[in-house]
């Protein structure tokens, strides 16, 4: 499976790939984008079969990148992994085609959770 990480902390970026291997995910091809439309750029040219997306980030947003994959047609699963957590964020990120919002900090067993229910 190839996975596409898109947040313009590159640190951050590295703390997910940490965690996506502590969660047993290590065997996957793993790819990163430093904003929404560098990941969408990816998303046409690598064609991942996951995208976890940060929301708040420069150029486009997470949740515009989401909304631009829709329009074009893009049934990419997509989930969100960033700071904030509201419950309006969560309603707009679902509504929009997110399968999941995982607000952070969160642990490789949270992340396991949320990934093991998309990948499944």
């Amino acid at each position: 499976m190839k996975i596409l990480i898109a947040d313009d902390s590159r640190v951050m970026r590295q703390i997910v790939i940490r965690t996506l291997r502590q969660a047993g995910y290590d065997g996957h091809d793993l790819i990163e984008a430093g904003n929404g439309a560098e990941a969408l750029d990816l998303v046409g040219s690598q064609a991942p079969d996951l995208v976890l997306s940060d929301w708040n980030m420069p150029e486009m947003t997470g949740i515009e990148l989401l909304r631009a994959l829709r329009a074009a047609n893009h049934q990419v699963p997509f989930g969100f992994v960033t700071s904030e957590g509201t419950p309006e964020m969560r309603t707009i990120a679902e509504e929009s085609g997110a399968l999941f919002l995982l607000a952070k900090p969160f642990t490789p067993d949270s992340l396991r959770d949320h990934l093991d229910a998309v990948v499944a």
